[in-house]
């Protein structure tokens, strides 16, 4: 029971972000998801017009 007591301790001890930066972090997560889906959809299309000009080559 004192390891339940312990995290609820620490969790009361806790400073949480405020709602400002909550919406600063959320806004950064979509950015990163964001350039990165874009970096793999265009790494996928050069890839697959790699492959297509392979395969006309046979």
């Amino acid at each position: 029971m004192a390891f339940i007591k312990g995290v609820f301790t620490i969790l009361k001890e806790t400073t949480w972000p405020g709602r400002k930066q909550r919406w600063k972090d959320f806004l950064s997560v979509m950015e990163y998801t964001v350039f990165f889906t874009i970096v793999i959809f265009i790494f996928d299309q050069l890839l697959g017009l790699g492959l297509l000009e392979l395969l006309n080559h046979f």
